[in-house]
């Protein structure tokens, strides 16, 4: 049987917390007197919380002090956090649900592989946390996408070779993360955005039927 690594990122390809992102660091922006718009967020997918506050922060042409920014930073994942609390089942992105499990079925090995330091509880809430062997966060890894050291851990903990893994990304970062580590890259999401990946699907239920075997067959 032949098998690959599926990692998936968590934002935006699993569930679509994206929203959610964007009205923390919104009302973050706004408490600086920065405007935030979704043109900003966009830049921000994929990118850890440290790195997306002096994105803001120099977008605003602002300074602030190591003690503000720490808050600033705790604001903006309380605010988030409030934001989830609601999250269920039926908030899991179009066909996820679906493709994890003939996933399972066929004993393929699966992984998250995301930036976010609260994939665990997201996950709980969503009902799927089972279903992933492997889990890799924001609180396992030091470098954010593009580099793709959160893919090849995730490989590394799977035992797979990353030219033997398959990830789903939602971002431009998570696209040149999984190329720069030599895997397939699937983007979710619009194809003028993710132009890099190599193959680009709305969401989960445009794929064919047998999209699976095609992605075992597949080579980089």
């Amino acid at each position: 049987m032949i098998k690959k690594a599926f990692i998936f990122d968590l934002d935006g390809v699993i569930v679509d917390t994206a929203k959610f992102h964007f009205i923390a660091w919104q009302r973050l922006a706004a408490s600086l007197d920065i405007n935030f718009t979704e043109v900003e967020n966009e830049q921000l997918k994929g990118v850890s919380r440290v790195n997306s506050l002096k994105k803001i922060l120099e977008w605003g042409n602002k300074e602030i002090s190591p003690e503000v920014f720490q808050s600033k930073m705790d604001q903006k994942n309380e605010e988030y956090l409030e934001l989830i609390s609601t999250l269920s089942t039926s908030d899991i992105m179009p066909g996820v649900h679906d493709f994890l499990l003939r996933l399972q079925q066929r004993q393929q090995p699966i992984a998250l592989g995301s930036a976010s330091k609260n994939a665990r509880p997201i996950l709980e809430k969503l009902g799927i946390k089972n279903l992933f062997e492997v889990i890799v966060d924001g609180t396992n890894v030091t470098k954010a996408k593009p580099d793709p050291e959160v893919f090849l851990n995730a490989c590394d903990q799977l035992g797979y070779d990353p030219q033997e893994s398959v990830v789903f990304e939602d971002s431009v970062a998570g696209v040149q993360a999984a190329n720069k580590a030599g895997m397939i890259s699937i983007g979710l999401g619009e194809q003028e955005i993710l132009h890099e990946a190599d193959e680009v699907f709305e969401y989960f239920t445009d794929m064919p039927n047998d999209y699976i075997n095609t992605l075992l067959s597949k080579k980089k």
